[in-house]
This record gives C-alpha cells, structure tokens and sequence, in this order.
C-alpha cells in the first residue's frame, strides 16, 4: 500500500506537467504547511492552488474539500475548509488519468466535492457538476510506483 504523501507527490507531478504544458506559470511556495501547493499565474493573475487526488467512485471522481487533523495530538478542530485561504482546487484521477481545475467557489460542499464522469442513471442535470467541463489535460502515470523508504 502506497504512502498518502506518495500518492499526493504523484498527484502533483501530475498536475504540475499539465499546467506547465498549458503555458501557465508556476510558483511552489515554501514549506509543508501552507495552506496551498502551489500558485498558478495565468493572464497576469494569482490563484492559490490546493492540490488533490480523486478517486472515481459510482461514475463521479470524489476529493477531499477539506484539511483533516483527525491524527494530530491536540487538534483544535478535526476538519479545515479552504474557502477563502485558495481559489481553486486541482484534482488529479489516475483512473481517468485527467486533471480538473475547479474554482472553490464551485463547491459548496465542505468534506468532499465530486465531478460526473458519467451521467447519472436518474437523468438529474441541476446541482451536477460535469467533469469534462473542468477537465484540462490528461497525464497517464502507468507503472509509476514511488518507494516509500522502507
């Protein structure tokens, strides 16, 4: 079983080769605590940029909105939502193998957003989120095994 920070890692590399393919500017602020992975420059403008893994469940690719500090000792509170600290989340699928690009402003949510792949079997369209409109590259990773360390 792959480490979460591995698989976080790959999701980055991932998102990373896809926007700098797209022509954007990338800036990677310091330090592991930030409340974002990385700044997009597109246009002349800033966007602070979360960095996540979907994962392609029940016909949608699901991610977490929100930090968890479920493991850490003494957490103040269990959860952290990013509205008003980014301005757009990342997600990478390695099932689909795309890269979405999803203003926050677009997930109300507060745990976890999700993006249809398929259409849903009741025909629903209102409070849908397509993933093919916020699919903007694709970058399989097949084979790619990062090492844990062990």
């Amino acid at each position: 079983m792959e480490h979460p920070k591995d698989i976080g890692d790959v999701s980055i590399l991932a998102i990373t080769l896809v926007l700098r393919a797209l022509g954007y500017g990338l800036y990677i602020p310091y330090g592991e605590n930030t409340r974002c992975d990385l700044v997009l420059e597109r246009d002349g403008l800033l966007d602070r940029v979360q960095c996540k893994t979907g994962r392609l469940r029940k016909g949608a690719v699901t991610f977490a909105v929100c930090s968890s500090y479920a493991h850490h000792k003494s957490a103040r509170y269990q959860q952290r939502s990013y509205h008003g600290e980014i301005d757009l989340f990342a997600v990478y699928c390695p099932e689909t193998a795309a890269v979405y690009l999803v203003p926050i402003t677009h997930l109300p949510v507060q745990r976890r957003g999700s993006l249809r792949v398929e259409p849903p079997k009741n025909n629903q369209i209102e409070r849908i989120r397509l993933a093919a409109d916020y699919e903007v590259g694709r970058v399989p990773i097949e084979g790619l095994r990062v090492s844990s360390g062990a």
